[in-house]
């Protein structure tokens, strides 16, 4: 049975925080930009790029004592982000309740990106967090990550993105 104080005061946190809070964050029409902007960088690769903002942990994950890393895998597959041609899906992942950030990357990235690159990314993304700035961040990551997913996985000539996964923002 879970227990001791840390454990209680970070269930509370996490009941504290629920959907209307991501959507105090990024309400609708920031949303839709980034969709947009998500759109925009696919359609220079053949990479995909998935955001999703979760308010906090369902109730299995906080009496597992599971961190906002575990559950960005666990998004990772359920959002099928993993399940790209050339596995070359990429995971945005916000965890609101405990400002968490993840970038969760398939094999077919991971293999040709330092790991440096990624952790300057999710230090500016908490930079601009801790600013309140949270579409811009998340703006920026998406541009930084379609750079990365262009010079790696660039479209052939003559074809375009074939566009595997939704370009919404998931928010939980």
């Amino acid at each position: 049975m879970a227990g001791g104080g840390g454990f209680w005061i970070r269930f509370f946190k996490h009941r504290l925080w629920d959907e209307a809070d991501a959507r105090r964050v990024l309400p609708p029409a920031a949303l839709e930009r980034l969709r947009q902007r998500v759109a925009t960088s696919e359609a220079g690769h053949s990479g995909e790029i998935r955001i999703c903002v979760e308010a906090s942990l369902p109730l299995s994950y906080l009496w597992r004592r599971a961190d906002a890393r575990e559950r960005a895998i666990a998004m990772f597959g359920k959002l099928r982000v993993w399940d790209t041609e050339q596995n070359n899906g990429v995971l945005i992942y916000l965890l609101l309740a405990e400002h968490r950030i993840e970038i969760v990357a398939d094999r077919g990235l991971t293999q040709r990106v330092e790991a440096a690159t990624w952790q300057q990314m999710l230090a500016d993304m908490s930079a601009a967090f801790k600013r309140g700035e949270f579409e811009p961040g998340l703006a920026d990551a998406v541009d930084r990550i379609g750079r990365l997913l262009g010079q790696h996985f660039p479209l052939a000539a003559g074809r375009a993105n074939v566009n595997e996964l939704p370009d919404s923002p998931a928010l939980l």
